[in-house]
């Protein structure tokens, strides 16, 4: 089963070619992903201890129809109720399901659907992530956007009507250090009323810097809750070490960030699992935070560079609207995101249900902003993208479906004082 994550080798010298191989076949080359690394700020959370031990006890198998039932009829839902929802024995009920998410986001977020759009400005990476396309040891066009182009780009999306950034890296202190990230937010600010970022996690003075230089909120994937398949995942690099990823959502509030998100990959590992280990994560952190504006997102699996055989074989459309269903119904005033790795029709119908933010005019590129949104050959080199993205719509095309759907897209809902 792993092997279909490997990459081709051929461009890697003999010494780093033996070490990858000795990565993927002698877990005693790895370090110990549950140990953190000497720059790595350790937190006194009991978050994680009550996500996993849910995860950990879920037997999703024995949940009966009427089990689905009465968690459709209560008012409230329970996380047992939520349990039973995610189970199989709730996707015969998966309209009525459907019925009642959609009147929860209406309830709480009327017709809104809210726009955004990524901006990767670098694409290194010091991290062996087999299932990623920028993994350290893929053979992609590399590039890091100077000040300069990163102000062009972002310029050229602003002059679209687009008023919410999110800005990517690949995960590299090396290339992408914090002050360099902290420059793009205060570019950002200039453009933007809204800015996000989803980078390598950070510790909470660092978090606290990126917010006074203008960030706004922080996206982290887990990728997968699953240790055990997470260690196999991540080879090597910072993003190995799987509790400080899992308390960067944590730090970032504590540092100051008005907003979280949060992410499993659906198709690494049991999706079942990982999306209630996902909404448990909100849960709790809901609990601990009330003030803080927290969001869930819930992508599959794409194809990347040099790598064909990655595509989300166990997690279909029916699965992937079950469980945003069951995410709405039971974090009713959490927002929901739908990337484009969806397609444009799956898009489409599900904010009519349940997601309230999706991405428009995405590249995951780096530097080719403008050769998407003019036409015209870029200014900019360009470095080679994250992974296939599926719904190519441009932001106004993307504005224009939403009303046509008898919805009203919203651009930004904050007024700075």
């Amino acid at each position: 089963m792993e092997n279909q994550f490997l990459v081709d080798s051929a461009f890697l010298s003999p010494e780093a070619l033996e070490k990858k191989h000795r990565l993927e076949t002698d877990p005693s080359s790895r370090k110990n992903h549950m140990e953190y690394l000497p720059d790595m700020e350790i937190i006194s959370s009991d978050v994680c201890e009550k996500v996993m031990s849910e995860v950990n006890a879920y037997d999703y198998e024995k949940y009966t129809a009427a089990d689905v039932m009465a968690a459709l009829e209560h008012d409230t839902c329970t996380v047992e109720d939520f349990k039973a929802l995610l189970s199989p024995a709730a996707q015969p009920f998966l309209e009525k399901m459907a019925q009642k998410a959609h009147m929860e986001t209406k309830k709480h977020f009327g017709n809104t659907v809210y726009l955004f759009t990524p901006i990767y400005i670098a694409n290194y990476c010091e991290n062996y992530c087999i299932y990623c396309g920028f993994n350290c040891y893929n053979h992609i066009k590399r590039m890091k956007l100077n000040m300069e182009q990163i102000e062009h780009e972002m310029k050229i999306i602003a002059d679209s009507g687009m008023e919410e950034i999110l800005i990517l890296t690949g995960e590299s202190r090396t290339m992408s250090d914090v002050k360099y990230i902290g420059e793009a937010c205060k570019l950002a600010r200039k453009y933007f009323r809204m800015v996000g970022l989803e980078i390598y996690p950070v510790n909470t003075d660092e978090y606290r810097y990126l917010h006074e230089c203008g960030a706004d909120y922080v996206t982290v994937f887990q990728e997968t809750y699953d240790t055990d398949k997470y260690e196999t995942l991540h080879l090597m690099g910072h993003k190995r070490v799987w509790p400080y990823r899992f308390d960067a959502q944590e730090r970032a509030l504590r540092g100051g960030m008005r907003g979280v998100a949060f992410s499993a990959l659906l198709g690494l590992s049991d999706f079942r699992k990982d999306a209630l280990a996902s909404a448990l994560h909100v849960y709790h952190l809901q609990r601990k935070y009330p003030s803080a504006e927290m969001s869930l997102s819930c992508p599959r699996l794409r194809p990347i560079i040099n790598n064909d055989k990655i595509n989300p074989l166990d997690v279909g459309e029916t699965q992937l609207c079950q469980v945003l269903c069951a995410y709405r119904i039971f974090l009713p005033f959490v927002g929901i995101t739908v990337s484009s790795r969806e397609s444009a029709e799956f898009r489409d119908g599900i904010v009519k249900i349940a997601a309230t933010k999706v991405s428009a005019g995405v590249s995951t590129g780096i530097g080719d902003h403008e050769s998407k949104y003019t036409g015209k050959e870029s200014e900019n080199e360009e470095g080679d993208e994250q992974f296939e993205i599926n719904d190519s719509r441009c932001f106004q095309k993307m504005y224009e479906d939403i009303e046509k759907e008898g919805l009203q897209p919203v651009l930004n809902d904050y007024l700075y004082v």
